[in-house]
This record gives C-alpha cells, sequence and structure tokens, in this order.
C-alpha cells in the first residue's frame, strides 16, 4: 500500500456511487488515498457534493464551480449560485470550470464569460482554479494568461496536451492533473510526462470516468488511483512510494493547508 495519496479530481458524489459510496472510499482509504477532492458540476450537484463532504470531515474537500457541459441559456442565474455559495462559506478551489469544444459548441460565446467569471472568483477568493479543457486546451492557456494576475494558480485537469502545452501550463505556475489516461496507449502522455518530470504534476480519477489500465471500461473509483501511480512510477524510473509523496506534496501546495486545517 502506498501512503498519503491524494485524488485532486474525483466526482464520488454522483448517482453512480448511491448503492456503494461508503465501499468506494473504504477501498481508496486501504489503497492510501486520505484526501478526495470533489468538484462541482452545476446547482443540481451541490446538495450531494456537500452531504458527502460533511459525511468525511478533513478527508472530502469540496469545491464550487460551474462545468463548461452545465453553460446552457440559464448560465447567469447558474454563476449566480456559484457566487453565492462562495460568500457563504469556504471551498477547496473554484471548479470545475473551463471550455469544452468537443460536445457542443452552440454555447462558446456563453462558455467564455462563463470561465473567465470563474477565473475572477479565484482571484477574488484567493482560491486554486481547476480547469477542465477538453478540445480547447489552448484556448483555456490564453484564458488563464488574460486572467492571470501572478497570483492565480490551480490544476488543469485531466491534462493530454503536448510537452509544449505543459510547458505553457507549468510556465503560467499550474499543475498538470494526471488521470488514467496516462495509461492508455496512445495518450502520448508518456514522453510529455518523461520531458516534463513530476514537480507540476498531481494525480487525480474523475471518478467515476476515464478509468485506468487494466479496468477501462469499468466504473472508475479512486482507489484506481495506485494505477495511475504505478504507471508514473514506470515512466519516471522513481518508486511509487517517491510517486505518492511528490505529487501529494504538489496537491498540498494547491490546496493549501490552512483549508485542510479549518475542516478537521
Amino acid at each position: 500500500m502506498m501512503d498519503k495519496l491524494t485524488d485532486t479530481h474525483c466526482h464520488l458524489y454522483l448517482e453512480e456511487f448511491s448503492n456503494d459510496g461508503d465501499e468506494v472510499i473504504k477501498r481508496a482509504k486501504t489503497a492510501g488515498v486520505e484526501r478526495f477532492y470533489l468538484p462541482n458540476i452545476d446547482s443540481s450537484s451541490i446538495a450531494a457534493m456537500l452531504e458527502l463532504e460533511s459525511k468525511y470531515p478533513g478527508e472530502c474537500f469540496a469545491m464550487m464551480g460551474l462545468h463548461p457541459c452545465s453553460v446552457k441559456e440559464n448560465y447567469r442565474d447558474e454563476l449566480d449560485i456559484v457566487s453565492k455559495w462562495l460568500t457563504k462559506r469556504k471551498f477547496a478551489g473554484v471548479g470545475e470550470t473551463g471550455l469544452d469544444f468537443y460536445w457542443d459548441m452552440s454555447f462558446e460565446k456563453q462558455q467564455y464569460e462563463a470561465f473567465h467569471a470563474q477565473i475572477d472568483l479565484a482571484i477574488q477568493y484567493h482560491l486554486p482554479i481547476v480547469i477542465h479543457s477538453r478540445n480547447s486546451l489552448q484556448q483555456c492557456i490564453d484564458a488563464v494568461k488574460s486572467g492571470q494576475q501572478g497570483n492565480l494558480q490551480g490544476i488543469f485537469h485531466c491534462f493530454s496536451g503536448s510537452f509544449e502545452e505543459a510547458k505553457q501550463v507549468i510556465d503560467l505556475g499550474f499543475y498538470l492533473g494526471i488521470g488514467g489516461v496516462v495509461t492508455y496507449k496512445n495518450s502520448g502522455l508518456t514522453e510529455v510526462i518523461k520531458k516534463a518530470g513530476l514537480a507540476h504534476v498531481v494525480s487525480e480519477t474523475d471518478a467515476p470516468y476515464l478509468t485506468p489500465v487494466p479496468l477501462r471500461g469499468k466504473r472508475n473509483e479512486s482507489s484506481y488511483l495506485k494505477y495511475v501511480i504505478e504507471k508514473l512510477s514506470a515512466i519516471t524510473g522513481k518508486s511509487e512510494d517517491e510517486v505518492a509523496e511528490i505529487t501529494t506534496a504538489n496537491a498540498c501546495k494547491i490546496f493549501n493547508s490552512s483549508y485542510v486545517s479549518q475542516q478537521q
């Protein structure tokens, strides 16, 4: 068992875990996962997310944000809900936000507006931001560049770009969220990690999505983070414990310890 793993991105509050959520967290703890960061999707997911956080204080940490795939006609109302929640209590970060040009381009302009609004909220509340960038990585990098005032930090969740794009992310002071995709044969991430190293990498699952090999096709869960760590170990030549230590230390830098201590 590896010690002190952090799953920086998992949706353990979703319906996919409604029948065995406690067992999923128990298995993850047995596998060494000590902290679970929960990105929000939209107003419909807030109650379940906060309930899970309340059930596992000091272990599950909620974020607040509007997912780009939830940016629809009512996106301004959704952003108002995000803003109001951020005034009510402390969250671990702003997210999941960003741009998604894979499924639907019809709300492209609104996605940009929502993303920039959430960048501003992250700066206002001194919170890290967690970025979804499917088919929009360079556009998300450019948006962060335009909003970066020197104190914005966060994670490019599910990073799957080139080394050149990774370097841009790192140069912005951001981290690469690496999950199950790194285990996929044609992901290209092996070469990126070989060049970039682990100094700006955090581990994640995106559970229940993006299950790593050898379990691809099944529901993902946080205990499967071990396959991500194993792959990163094989790529870098570092021991699994070293990889766990580095990625967890990076997560602690992003989600600063003051938040953790407040919740315990």
